[in-house]
């Protein structure tokens, strides 16, 4: 099954602003309370993430959960 163009849009977008921050996908993932290959399989656009999970990811990143959301 082909991934779907929004999941692999959001995990690209959490990848870029991981590493604009300068933070592994080990110190993203404790900021966020969630799991260290949780976080790269959303990177991987492997996993079809939940909004509270978006919202922890944008907090840990310090950005609105829109920017996660919407490639501007």
């Amino acid at each position: 099954m082909a991934k779907k163009k929004i999941l692999i849009a959001f995990g690209d977008k959490v990848r870029e602003l991981r590493k604009e921050k300068g933070l592994s996908q080990e110190e993203l993932s404790f900021k966020a309370d969630l799991h260290r290959t949780y976080i790269g399989m959303i990177e991987r656009a492997e996993k079809n993430i939940t909004l509270t999970n978006i919202e922890k990811i944008a907090k840990a990143l310090d950005v609105h959960p829109s920017k996660l959301l919407i490639n501007k």
